[in-house]
């Protein structure tokens, strides 16, 4: 068990570092290629609202990072199903509010998480 959730949280957590980079430095090289919906001359002027968006996602990707190397059982727990949660959330709102593929990018991995996270913490 503890294996899947280390795996599903260093992707989560590498799928968020890919956003970070995204957001925050191919803002206007990459991301008009990522988001074809989006009119082109939209990403000038939101440049620096996307970097803040992808420090943001940086900030989620240290946090599973870090739960995977706290030592004792139920801080590891609690911070890994903290950040999870924060990743479903974003990810949730995400899908509602900007495209429904967001569902599945970002929401359906922090579920599984948070789903393997609840399993581990009832056979502890």
């Amino acid at each position: 068990m503890e294996i899947a959730i280390i795996i599903v949280t260093v992707f989560i957590a590498l799928l968020h570092c890919y956003f970070l980079w995204l957001e925050m430095f191919g803002w206007l090289t990459r991301a008009p290629k990522v988001f074809n919906k989006i009119p082109k001359e939209t990403f000038i002027i939101t440049k620096d609202l996307a970097a803040n968006q992808g420090l943001y996602n940086g900030f989620l990707a240290a946090g599973l990072l870090w739960s995977i190397f706290i030592s004792d059982s139920v801080w590891h727990h609690n911070v890994a199903l903290f950040f999870a949660s924060c990743v479903a959330v974003a990810g949730i709102y995400g899908a509602l509010s900007v495209d429904r593929k967001i569902f599945f990018i970002q929401a359906l991995p922090a579920l599984l998480l948070m789903i393997l996270l609840m399993l581990q913490m009832f056979w502890l």
